[in-house]
């Protein structure tokens, strides 16, 4: 009999199931981490990561000495949303918004946001809050401020309500200080405490060679000459003529930026690069050098030297209007002949000169980084016509700005080198990083140094004994030239109408600081350069020497 077959019998591994169920949590583990519902995702991140808005920024300004001149502080504005806005809560804020405002949200409104006041004061900003009114809101804004007021205000130019810069050193550097608005991103970790999810950039800064005491003095002179000299307008400059440094950039009238509401276009012209004038007398000791180095004249010669001198279609004549003899080359510097300059004048030839002020940088614009700057006015070869050449050596029929006519001084103090001007030290972009240094550059030298030398001899004698003799002070040896101009009105001068100045530095011996004062037509009585603007340089020096700007070797 043949054995009973047994059936096979199959078993289920319990391992299947753990396979199965291993293979369900490792799918929904990939599906929860590589494809998260985007409302649980939504709500995760508001845990662990915002995103907040920023404001617009702009950097700082800050002098030599690192003082703030100019800053962005936080200041509050006020919005209302009209969806719960109550148009009867409208005359609550009468007398601390404009009564135009307060009509406009007395009525219903339509949108989500309606501006009622933009950067207020922190006072009438807590005045607003106090109120506690439904649907007003307060936002926080960054608003441009001048911790000095009006000091050095032409320089520094001012912004627009949004931070954005419209004159002056604010527009120039506009795409260094300016920060548009923007996103932070913020972190929490696990226990609620934000984080900083990315590093923060510097601040953006331009610190200037300007020193805020010289500024200060320079505009306390020039506001207290303009007064008393009932000037139109005026202008002042200081700066190191070894390395073309600005230490201070005075222009008048002043404005305050803070205060936009004052503000016309008149008063907030730069005088110092953007108003062409004729120099006068302060340009002999440049029109000078250039003949002694091109061999029209000789420091050995004589001139003789009526009151009045025929040149070509015009005449020439001495400003107090005597005859002053025989003078030496080095005397019609002194004594500031008009006469004894012409008859230098007239030996130059109208290309040669053309060029050779064209090269001192008469008749382009300045290279100072405040953006666009005046050209002044140098006629072509072709002008040189009649008395023409005769009155350009006497500063007339040429018109400069006061910053060319400062730079070309600088050859004549410094040994020879004509220096571009610098007024940015150093500029700071928002990510930290130095994107431009100022630093002294010789442009071209235009004199020897014996021609130098001599120069600066006469200018110091110009002082001691000659036109500038006011300007005299016992704090230091001091060399300058005095200027007093014609206005021209439709190719003539005017009767009654002057541009009075000093151009001058010190200490004779070795120049650290040169000095330009300008006051264009005072209206007062006095105008010759040697009443009205030496006696001032006088006082700027020496207070710069009470409060022992310069060192003991400036001081005799």
């Amino acid at each position: 009999m043949a054995p009973a077959i047994t059936p096979k019998r199959y078993t289920i591994s319990p391992w299947i199931f753990f396979a199965v169920l291993f293979g369900i949590v490792i799918w929904k583990l990939v599906e929860y981490h590589c494809f998260p519902d985007p409302l649980v995702l939504s709500r995760s991140r508001s845990q662990y990561w915002g995103r907040a808005s920023v404001g617009s920024s702009r950097g700082v300004i800050r002098d030599s000495l690192g003082n703030d001149l100019a800053h962005s502080v936080t200041t509050s504005s006020f919005f209302i949303d009209p969806m719960h806005w109550s148009p009867s809560d409208a005359p609550a804020l009468r007398g601390l918004v404009p009564d135009a405002v307060v009509e406009q949200i007395s009525h219903v409104l339509k949108g989500r946001y309606v501006r009622v006041a933009r950067k207020v004061s922190p006072d009438l900003a807590q005045k607003i809050l106090t109120l506690k009114l439904k649907g007003l809101y307060e936002e926080k804004e960054k608003k441009r401020e001048y911790p000095h007021g009006a000091l050095l205000s032409h320089v520094l130019g001012f912004c627009d309500a949004d931070g954005a810069g419209l004159s002056g050193l604010e527009l120039a550097w506009d795409s260094t200080l300016y920060e548009p608005p923007g996103y932070r991103i913020l972190s929490r970790h696990a226990r609620g405490r934000a984080l900083n999810g990315q590093r923060d950039g510097s601040l953006a800064a331009v610190t200037l060679t300007i020193d805020i005491r010289i500024q200060y003095i320079l505009e306390k002179r020039l506001n207290e000459a303009a007064v008393q000299h009932k000037a139109k307008w005026g202008a002042a400059l200081c700066l190191d003529p070894n390395t073309g440094a600005l230490l201070a950039m005075a222009s008048w009238p002043f404005f305050n930026p803070s205060n936009r509401d004052e503000l016309d276009s008149s008063s907030i012209v730069n005088n110092t690069v953007g108003r062409a004038y004729e120099p006068g007398s302060t340009f002999k000791p440049i029109f000078m050098g250039i003949a002694l180095e091109s061999g029209l004249v000789r420091a050995n010669e004589t001139f003789n030297c009526p009151a009045r001198l025929k040149v070509a279609d015009g005449f020439i004549t001495e400003a107090y209007k005597r005859a002053m003899g025989t003078l030496s080359t080095a005397e019609i510097l002194v004594k500031s002949s008009n006469v004894g300059m012409a008859q230098i004048g007239v030996r130059s030839t109208p290309l040669d000169m053309y060029r050779t002020l064209l090269t001192w940088g008469f008749g382009k614009a300045s290279d100072v980084e405040l953006g666009k700057t005046e050209k002044g006015l140098l006629a072509s070869p072709g002008q040189w016509r009649g008395v023409m050449p005769a009155n350009v050596s006497i500063g007339q029929g040429i018109a400069v700005t006061p910053l060319q006519l400062a730079m070309g001084m600088t050859a004549v103090v410094n040994g020879g080198k004509l220096l571009s001007p610098y007024l940015v030290r150093e500029a700071v972009d928002p990510a930290g990083e130095v994107v431009y240094r100022g630093s002294r550059h010789a442009a071209r030298e235009v004199l020897t140094p014996a021609t130098c030398r001599w120069l600066r001899t006469v200018m110091r004698e110009s002082v001691a004994v000659g036109t500038g003799w006011r300007a005299e002070t016992p704090v230091t040896r001091l060399a300058g030239k005095t200027g007093t101009a014609q206005v021209a009105e439709k190719g003539k001068y005017v009767e009654g109408r002057y541009v009075s100045s000093f151009l001058g530095f010190w200490p004779y011996e070795n120049p650290r600081y040169l000095l330009l004062f300008v006051l264009g037509e005072p209206s007062a009585g006095q105008y010759y350069g040697g009443e009205v603007a030496a006696p001032v340089v006088k006082k700027i020096v020496e207070d710069m020497a009470e409060l022992k700007i310069f060192g003991s070797e400036a001081i005799l």
